[in-house]
């Protein structure tokens, strides 16, 4: 069975609202002849006459009637999610957006960006999940709004990216640790005992490679899988690990930082989205939050 003109219903409307071939044709811009065909497809479409001739004027079918305020309705639900949105008003919106984060993104930003939304959008709330991997199915299933992360190849080819800021890694250790005095040079570091930081468990990262060009290799105590549980385990002993530097500012109360002694490369966290969530207004706002309280941080500044 083929699909009805939806086009048809406008029609309907006008010409049910007019009762008159002549009065709809001049409200649709079109001739009266034009109108009478439409008309005519609408008594094939419905297999009712809908409208018929009493007198000089046209009185509408039961069939019409019953019509009448349903096709009106329908007509103007249609109007609305063809038009632009709304302006967004901040005070009388309620929505929950779920942000899935890198760790350290909550303890650095989500102070700042909640006060932001409370003093905005007090209606609004966020739920922060963890982020125990780099797949993308999440954001294309919508069971998340927005991410943050390092852009990589596990990321789906549609999503959208922008840049938050840029960080790069720190040694860190505990304060009183044979690190906070003299020259940190790199086989002085090399030969301490050290946290390894790898959420897939791999016992290398890009330290080691920094280190191994130099001819220097590391001794890895411990492989942990977040930035918190490394600094945990060297704010109780001689380990030492290295984190990033913006991006971890606030777990490091107590602990002694400072540059690596090696060239690591920095990395680029970004904010990442589903592009069928790009023109939502409320998105495009919280998009715009996470955004300027990011720039608005302070960068942290190595003790050492």
């Amino acid at each position: 069975m083929s699909r009805p003109d939806l086009n048809l219903l406008v029609t309907l409307e006008v010409l049910l609202a007019e009762g008159s071939v002549a009065r709809a044709a001049a409200r649709l811009h079109l001739s009266p002849s034009a109108m009478s065909r439409a008309l005519k497809r609408l008594r094939e479409t419905t297999g009712d006459p809908l409208l018929v001739r009493a007198g000089r004027g046209l009185v509408p079918t039961p069939r019409a009637l019953e019509l009448r305020e349903r096709v009106a309705g329908l007509v103007a639900e249609a109007e609305a999610a063809l038009r632009p949105a709304a302006a967004l008003d901040l005070a009388r919106l309620q929505r929950v957006f779920t942000l899935r984060t890198s760790e350290g993104f909550v303890e650095s930003y989500g102070a700042d960006l909640m006060a932001r939304l409370m003093r905005q959008a007090p209606g609004v709330r966020l739920r922060f999940v963890q982020k125990p991997d780099r797949d993308s199915t999440p954001l294309r299933e919508g069971t998340v709004d927005l991410e943050t992360g390092v852009v990589g190849e596990e990321m789906g080819p549609e999503l959208r990216a922008q840049a938050l800021f840029r960080d790069r890694f720190i040694g860190v250790v505990r304060s009183g640790h044979a690190l906070c005095r003299g020259e940190i040079t790199p086989a002085r570091y090399a030969a301490g005992r050290h946290v390894l930081v790898s959420r897939q468990g791999r016992d290398a990262g890009p330290v080691d490679q920094a280190l191994q060009a130099l001819g220097l290799a590391r001794k890895i105590a411990a492989i942990v899988g977040g930035f918190s549980s490394a600094l945990a385990l060297v704010r109780g002993s001689d380990l030492i690990t290295a984190v990033p530097e913006r991006h971890t500012v606030s777990l490091r109360d107590d602990l002694f930082s400072f540059p690596l002694p090696v060239l690591v490369p920095e990395v680029t966290v970004s904010l990442l989205w589903h592009p069928r969530l790009d023109a939502d207004p409320a998105h495009r706002w919280l998009r715009e939050c996470v955004r300027e309280v990011c720039a608005g941080a302070p960068r942290s500044v190595a003790d050492g």
